[in-house]
């Protein structure tokens, strides 16, 4: 029987489906629907900081692999870049799984499915073993990039507007730093002379834990439906598109760089993989603990402006990092890095702040007010952001081809960093014109249609 609009939110034992779910009635909130967001909200942390861990394991299982593996830097790069892509196209089936089998029921199986690509590579992982069974092995972990889409559908859902921006980013934080956590543990391994099978064996029984309290703590929310005409608009609008693509400059080069950055380090620099992993860590942890910043910075002077100054700065680390490694300049090239790693953070915060406020501004232009407006810009941005953060994930894949041409073509890295700072000036520009510019041409005033919209995404 469904619940009074100000009762709290009931236990839901028996199956953990929630049938009443009203989190922007404050009462509702205060009386019971809190304390069962933030319990789901925390494990579901839980099982996407492992999914991001096993999605980036191959990035610091490429540096065990020794001469005796028979893998050439080309090689390495090329099954990173396969990964990558993996976890990028499974992003959209996760984004629409949790209202199929509840976000209890999917983060359960999500993360149990982790065992699958860890299993595996536990058994294949000696030399000998064929470069195309890496592969293929590889290929499978790429099903970790999925648990981010489903997550964040999953969380969106338990938390009212007012608290979404603090709940999404603490999830999506949470995750990203399951990129440097396995690469902090990898460190520990490899200063303890282990070898890649100790560093599964850690992670198999995490994933098993994480399924486990899963199906003790969390729930099924069943009011939770797809909405695929909400999906066929958001794909027919063009600023999903243009999202993607800013997205894939900030997003695309953190899990690129997290995947490619210990590689460049062993592959231009000659450091030992203990030598490289004390500094990769760096890059992804700065990069995922900085994320909320961007949104608080895009809260406080729009998100297009935070954005498009992130380009500019993402543009001049990345020229630094070609003159550190034309010099081959060791220490200004790890510093160059970490700090282009963290603006990636600052602007993935920015760049998903952007997108509730574009579709907003859309309502309002389209003559939508209030309430009409306010369910217009959820309907859109929310089917959104999957396809978005989609085609952002592949990003990561064109960051680890452009650095295996690199290295086919000129030895080093150089070469790659040189397209990277080509996309992110037009990045910067795109921005500009797209959300920054003003359309009104001096001498003469600008039409209802070209000023309104405008003018009104500056403060996105």
């Amino acid at each position: 029987m469904t619940a009074p609009s100000t009762a709290p939110a009931p236990p839901s034992r028996g199956g953990r489906w929630i049938q009443h779910w009203d989190p922007e009635n404050e009462t509702f909130w205060k009386e019971g629907g809190e304390k069962v967001a933030k319990r789901n909200l925390l494990f579901s942390v839980l099982s996407e900081h492992i999914g991001f861990s096993i999605w980036t394991l191959w990035s610091v299982l490429v540096l065990f692999m020794g001469p005796e593996y028979g893998l050439t830097p080309a090689d390495k790069f090329l099954l990173t870049s396969m990964v990558t892509l993996v976890g990028a196209v499974v992003r959209v089936p996760y984004t629409f799984a949790v209202a199929i089998f509840g976000g209890r029921n999917w983060t359960i199986i999500s993360a149990s499915l982790l065992l699958v690509p860890s299993i595996a590579a536990f058994t294949v992982m000696e030399p000998g073993t064929s470069f195309s069974t890496f592969l293929w092995v590889g290929l499978l972990a790429g099903i970790g990039g999925g648990n981010f889409a489903s997550s964040m559908t999953n969380i969106n859902a338990f938390f009212p507007l007012r608290k979404k921006g603090w709940a999404l980013g603490l999830n999506a934080g949470g995750g990203n730093i399951g990129v440097a956590a396995i690469q902090l543990v990898a460190l520990a391994v490899i200063g303890a002379s282990g070898g890649p099978r100790v560093l599964l064996g850690i992670y198999i029984p995490l994933i098993a834990v994480a399924a486990v309290l899963g199906a003790l703590f969390m729930d099924n929310i069943a009011s939770v439906k797809n909405d695929t005409g909400a999906a066929k608009d958001a794909a027919r609008d063009g600023h999903t598109w243009i999202m993607s693509f800013l997205y894939v400059g900030t997003f695309g080069s953190f899990i690129g760089y997290s995947f490619a950055f210990g590689q460049v380090l062993t592959n231009q620099f000659g450091r030992t993989p203990l030598q490289a992993t004390y500094l990769t860590f760096l890059g992804p942890l700065l990069g995922s603990l900085i994320r909320p910043v961007g949104g608080w910075l895009a809260d406080r002077y729009g998100g297009a402006k935070i954005t498009l100054w992130n380009y500019a700065a993402m543009g001049a680390a990345t020229a630094i990092l070609i003159a550190a490694s034309m010099q081959k300049s060791l220490p200004l090239f790890v510093v160059a890095f970490v700090v282009l790693f963290s603006l990636t953070g600052i602007g993935n915060g920015s760049t998903f702040k952007m997108i509730p406020g574009i579709f907003q501004t859309k309502a309002l232009a389209m003559g939508l007010e209030g309430e009409a407006a306010v369910l217009y810009g959820r309907r859109l941005s929310g089917a959104s952001m999957g396809l978005i953060g989609a085609a952002g994930a592949l990003g990561g894949v064109g960051i680890n081809m452009a650095f295996r041409q690199s290295f086919l073509s000129y030895g080093s890295g150089t070469g790659a960093f040189v397209a990277f700072l080509a996309y992110y000036g037009v990045c910067f520009a795109v921005t500009w014109a797209v959300y920054l510019r003003r359309t009104a041409v001096p001498g003469r005033a600008a039409t209802a249609a070209e000023a309104k919209p405008q003018l009104s995404y500056a403060e996105v």
